[in-house]
């Protein structure tokens, strides 16, 4: 029995540098699992826009993965409009995870020992998505204060100001942010001592998003299998 389709919806960049990581992302899952179907969609700035492509399946089954880090209004919206009385099925976003958390917390650690971090996110009026991105600094060691590279609250920038105001000699920004791009730049000079990459750079991103394609496909086959679910999908 053929596998849903796996649509990875991600925001959209005008950075060539993250569109790049995007499409190398979608390349890597692809790798990781052979014959399976992946394509692209996205919610800004890049086409085709997530409508556009589950509509091009014809009614085939698909699974769509937010390569979003929170559920915020991209995924409740703009998402959850285009897949509407299809055949698709929205998976949680890539984040929050504890994935994530022990990505950020390595890369911190190889940075070396700083006096403060800053866990630094896009930015967003959504309280679902400021509370997603608030589970995650409290989940990092030191509990870091939350810088915004956008939007309402406070700016990265502010931020760093305000620990080397208060004394911090080597502050750390953990980057909350999936690819390169416009916000990824503004961290570079915001003041910081040390930048963590994007977190798409490392190979544990394919492996996230196929766990959130796998879990859907089995919460699918359960719900429609008679059969022991150990049965279904063959």
């Amino acid at each position: 029995m053929s596998r849903p389709v796996l649509v990875g919806v991600a925001h959209g960049t005008r950075s060539p540098a993250g569109q790049d990581q995007i499409r190398r992302l979608a390349a890597d899952v692809a790798l990781r699992r052979p014959g399976l179907d992946v394509r692209l969609a996205y919610v800004d700035v890049q086409e085709p826009r997530v409508a556009d492509v589950v509509a091009g399946l014809g009614g085939a089954p698909a699974v769509v993965v937010p390569l979003l880090l929170s559920t915020g209004y991209h995924v409740r919206v703009d998402i959850g409009a285009a897949v509407e009385g299809g055949a698709a099925v929205i998976t949680a976003p890539l984040g929050p995870d504890p994935t994530l958390v022990e990505l950020l917390a390595r890369r911190l650690e190889a940075a070396g020992p700083a006096d403060a971090v800053v866990l630094a996110a896009a930015g967003s009026a959504d309280a679902r998505w400021r509370a997603d991105v608030a589970a995650v600094a409290r989940a990092l060691p030191g509990l870091p204060r939350i810088g915004y590279a956008s939007g309402s609250g406070p700016r990265v920038s502010d931020v760093v100001a305000g620990l080397r105001a208060a004394g911090a000699r080597r502050i750390a920004v953990a980057t909350y942010l999936l690819v390169d791009g416009l916000f990824y730049r503004t961290l570079r000079h915001a003041g910081a001592d040390v930048v963590t990459a994007p977190l798409v750079t490392s190979g544990r991103i394919a492996d996230l998003v196929l766990r959130r394609y796998d879990a859907a496909v089995a919460s699918s086959d359960a719900a429609h299998c008679p059969a022991p679910a150990a049965t279904c999908g063959r």
